[in-house]
């Protein structure tokens, strides 16, 4: 009985992610237009802060090899919460419910609708880690780290976005919340800035962001002199201890889970 269950919980899993593919491959205007945003902070931003911060005395390096991962981020974020939209459209369309009249636990609806949002913002990171030489990353075996990487991340951003979604019915009010959520998200996280050596709130506010320890350890991963630009590392620092690649990981997987865990909560709760 066991076993069947299982197999049901895995076919589930699977029609919903290739759900998710068959969106994702049917839409090439919205893939383009996803991609436009991170490939103009890198090629434009980036290069016009690079005449000032990596040209400075202080020998920073290249200022876009410092803000690849940033960008990385912002690739795979739009996709992967975009699910949450897709969540409360089928609601209002009336999908949702015809979805709830299975046999099937809501956690697994929800965890194949996050895995499907990981794969697709992780095929949009591949993408960009396509053009990495622009942002002067050489090409090595790591990059194959970092899309795992950004898969973990493709699934924290996801399951942020349902958790938005089962919690907010109308779509209005979800693309406002979840934009004004997403972006300090983003700019307080050492995407743009280091992360250590902060004054006051804004060093706590970095400190206690997930999203701060998936930057990181992008950059700690990504060949070349991403993590440490000039020498000088700056990275996120626990009472003057680094803390390493794998704990970081371990700790936006554990806040992924717990977004999860909070959405299917919710999620039984409210429909």
């Amino acid at each position: 009985m066991a076993s069947i269950e299982a197999a049901r919980d895995l076919r589930t899993v699977r029609v919903l992610w290739q759900r998710e593919m068959i969106r994702f491959g049917r839409n090439p205007v919205r893939l383009a237009m996803g991609l436009v945003t991170p490939l103009m902070f890198l090629l434009i931003l980036g290069t016009g802060l690079d005449s000032l911060v990596g040209g400075s005395a202080d020998g920073f390096g290249d200022y876009r090899a410092y803000l690849f991962p940033g960008v990385l981020i912002m690739a795979v974020q739009a996709p992967a919460i975009a699910v949450g939209v897709t969540i409360v459209w089928d609601r209002q369309a009336g999908f949702l419910r015809q979805m709830l009249v299975a046999p099937v636990r809501r956690g697994v609806l929800l965890t194949g609708i996050c895995l499907g949002g990981a794969a697709t913002g992780a095929a949009y990171g591949a993408l960009v880690l396509a053009v990495a030489g622009a942002a002067g990353v050489p090409y090595r075996p790591q990059l194959l780290l970092v899309l795992l990487e950004l898969t973990l991340i493709a699934f924290a951003f996801t399951a942020l976005g349902v958790l938005a979604a089962v919690c907010i019915r109308r779509i209005e009010t979800f693309q406002v919340v979840v934009g004004m959520f997403m972006m300090p998200l983003l700019f307080l996280s050492g995407a743009m800035f280091p992360a250590r050596g902060l004054p006051g709130w804004l060093g706590g506010a970095v400190l206690i962001n997930p999203l701060t320890y998936g930057v990181d350890a992008l950059r700690r991963t990504l060949p070349g002199d991403a993590a440490a630009p000039g020498g000088v590392a700056t990275g996120p620092q626990w009472w003057g201890w680094a803390p390493p690649v794998l704990l970081e990981v371990s700790f936006l997987a554990a806040a992924a889970l717990m977004a999860l865990g909070l959405a299917t909560r919710r999620f039984s709760h409210t429909e």
